[in-house]
């Protein structure tokens, strides 16, 4: 038995990626979104960054959980998509993740237009 304010193992995420969507590519999330399971949900964020496109969905209809990684994980979309000139929009948000989103300012970041770079190039590292 857990103690309380404990929680089970995460179930695992789940991730399917729709990229013949009339708004860009689509990131279908199911499952937990937490430090146990993050993973593929980065690496599908990366690999579909990594063409730039002009849009990123990420839908949540099927999120069950997030824990702070998984907010990173949102947070880490936005900011590579800005650095390629990906504008990322998140759809069927649960209202949990709503509240989340809205009281670490999360929401007002993916709210921020989004500057294209031209050819989609990073900007160069200084320092």
């Amino acid at each position: 038995m857990l103690s309380p304010g404990r929680r089970a193992e995460a179930t695992p995420l789940r991730t399917s990626v729709d990229l013949s969507g009339p708004d860009g590519p689509l990131i279908r999330v199911v499952g937990e979104l937490a430090y146990a399971t993050y993973a593929p949900l980065r690496d599908e964020v990366d690999r579909v960054l990594a063409d730039a496109p002009p849009t990123l969905v990420l839908d949540f209809g099927d999120l069950h959980f997030i824990d702070s990684t998984g907010l990173a994980v949102i947070v880490h979309a936005w900011r590579e998509g800005r650095e390629v000139g990906t504008t990322v929009r998140l759809r069927a948000v649960p209202p949990f993740l709503a509240s989340i989103l809205d009281i670490t300012g999360v929401a007002g970041l993916l709210n921020r237009p989004t500057q294209a770079r031209a050819g989609g190039q990073r900007p160069a590292a200084t320092g």
